[in-house]
């Protein structure tokens, strides 16, 4: 805790005086132009691997970067993405897994998630990508999990696309909807290719 009222204290000091007047601006102002659906994990922090500021960028961050397919009871996850979509207007839709994701390895590995009930539920929402057939062999090895990151980011998109805001937007051609991998190791990212399924090196 000492160190965050540290890291405050030098926000206040030494970065809040420099941008003033953008945090002024902000202060009435809010339209981002892209959401970014990302993890949860510590090492993955969408603001600093895309280089945005505040303000640019609407963000929600769950364990394995998981979007529940649309439900009228709606959570927090459908909420934040109606508003996004349907108020703030973003034109873009970012869904990024990443490398050595906890949650996928749990689910490639058949990790015991009995002690875990909340994660386990949660978890249903990667199912499908978890059973499609070439995520389903070496489960216990890099590979396996690393296939299926890159499925479950898909199988997102997909669950995205029932979101009535989501679905309205797309078919009124104002967003365009990205699916990108994060590696922790090498700083990289590929991206989905929407028309073949494949994933290569976003261009820099």
């Amino acid at each position: 805790m000492k160190d965050l009222a540290r890291g405050f204290r030098r926000f206040r000091r030494d970065v809040f005086p420099a941008q003033a007047a953008l945090f002024a601006r902000l202060a009435t102002t809010h339209q981002p132009d892209a959401l970014f659906i990302g993890c949860s994990d510590s090492r993955v922090i969408p603001e600093l691997i895309t280089q945005r500021g505040p303000g640019d960028m609407f963000v929600i961050r769950t364990a394995g970067n998981l979007v529940p397919p649309y439900d009228s009871c709606a959570d927090g996850v459908t909420a934040s993405i109606e508003y996004a979509v349907g108020v703030l207007g973003v034109t873009d839709v970012i869904v990024c897994g990443h490398s050595d994701c906890g949650a996928m390895t749990a689910l490639a590995c058949g990790s015991d998630l009995d002690g875990l009930p909340a994660v386990a539920t949660w978890l249903r929402h990667a199912e499908a990508p978890r059973a499609r057939p070439h995520a389903a062999h070496g489960r216990t090895s890099t590979d396996g999990v690393d296939a299926l990151v890159r499925d479950n980011v898909m199988g997102q998109l997909a669950n995205l696309q029932t979101h009535p805001a989501v679905a309205r937007a797309l078919a009124q051609n104002t967003m365009t909807l990205h699916g990108w991998v994060y590696d922790i190791a090498s700083g990289c990212i590929d991206e989905l290719d929407a028309d073949t399924g494949r994933f290569a090196a976003l261009a820099g």
